[in-house]
């Protein structure tokens, strides 16, 4: 996950989800994607990073609406 970059995590208590903006980089563009993953609070960062970093790449890789820095 090279490629991969995460904005500010937080814990959105109201749907039991981490949610953070996740940047993927590109042939030298930066893509960037608002994530969400369901999950418990008590879920471990790494665990909480890979499924956010999915969540960024399965929208990277759809062709889905996506913000060009």
């Amino acid at each position: 996950m090279d490629n991969v970059s995460f904005g500010d995590i937080r814990y959105n208590a109201a749907l039991g989800a981490f949610e953070a903006r996740v940047d993927i980089s590109r042939g030298g563009r930066t893509f960037r994607y608002p994530c969400r993953m369901n999950g418990p609070l008590d879920l471990t960062p790494d665990k909480v990073r890979a499924g956010l970093a999915r969540h960024a790449m399965r929208m990277s890789d759809s062709g889905d609406l996506r913000s060009v820095l």
